[in-house]
């Protein structure tokens, strides 16, 4: 079954294609929109009001607050080194790593292609730009992009100064 018994699921979730995504152990908030070929494993959380667009990829570990918008075939990693074997060539287990946390805050914007590494918060409000690899934090509000991402400006304001965000600063 391509949604496992053990998923949360908050009031009035769509899930556009219920037999092609892949959720297991996970918490789904209300309002929450999920495309296809969308995979969220077991403890990872997901916020009130986001949108995940399809292809996309929430580990283990990663949480998500509200309003959050995934686009289309965005990664998320949990591992900050990904060895197939261990040092004496037994295959790793899942005794033989630790999942490491990220966390999206409230209704940042991650773009399409963009990959997360592991350990990562993305503030507030912040705009992830697609094909975006974010290496480090990325502060509140802030627009970031390219590989490794990095700020280039302020979600708060649009190109013509007025202001977008009225939230807390």
């Amino acid at each position: 079954m391509p949604i496992d018994a053990d998923v949360v699921l908050g009031p009035d979730v769509k899930i556009f294609h219920p037999d092609l995504v892949n959720l297991y152990g996970c918490t789904i908030g209300a309002e929450t929109r999920i495309g296809a070929f969308v995979e969220i494993q077991r403890n990872a959380f997901i916020g009130a009001r986001c949108k995940i667009s399809s292809h996309s990829f929430v580990c283990e570990g990663v949480a998500i607050e509200d309003e959050v918008f995934i686009g289309h075939g965005v990664m998320f990693t949990n591992d900050l080194y990904p060895r197939a074997v261990n040092e004496d060539g037994s295959l790793k287990s899942e005794s033989d790593w630790q999942s490491v946390k990220t966390t999206v805050k409230k209704r940042a914007g991650i773009g399409s292609n963009a990959t997360i590494l592991a350990g990562i918060t993305i503030g507030k409000g912040a705009l992830i730009g697609a094909g975006a690899v974010v290496t480090q934090d990325v502060p509140d509000y802030a627009i970031v992009a390219g590989v490794p991402a990095r700020v280039i400006g302020d979600s708060r304001q649009r190109v013509d100064g007025q202001v977008i965000s009225k939230d807390d600063k």
